[in-house]
């Protein structure tokens, strides 16, 4: 029934920007919480941006603020994350979760970003 699915990752230089999407289907989507993680090989998933289900409040990791911003359009179903000023250190696979409190989390398949020059 759940099904989140992102895309619009890819390869872009330092300094660049990419905005990755996460369209879910199968749930209530304004009752969750979304939120973008990544995960490097050999490191540990982090949580990078969080936002509530009106989209009324965000939450950054200290290493992207001021270059990342979350976002979600309801009527669509979808979640933005806005990637700007990309360094080499964001290079991950961008995993797009859905939650709710005390409830399940449901997880996309990834989208990978890869920032070289």
């Amino acid at each position: 029934q759940m099904q989140l699915v992102e895309s619009g990752g890819g390869l872009v230089q330092p300094g660049g920007s990419l905005r990755l999407s996460c369209a879910a289907s199968g749930l209530v989507f304004g009752l969750y919480a979304m939120n973008w993680y990544r995960q490097a090989p050999g490191k540990e998933r982090e949580l990078v941006a969080s936002i509530t289900g009106d989209g009324g409040s965000t939450n950054y990791a200290d290493s992207v603020k001021g270059r990342f911003t979350i976002s979600r359009d309801n009527a669509k179903n979808t979640v933005y994350l806005q990637m700007n000023s990309l360094k080499p250190d964001d290079t991950a696979m961008y995993y797009c979760k859905a939650g709710i409190y005390r409830g399940p989390n449901y997880w996309g398949q990834g989208t990978q970003v890869t920032v070289s020059s």
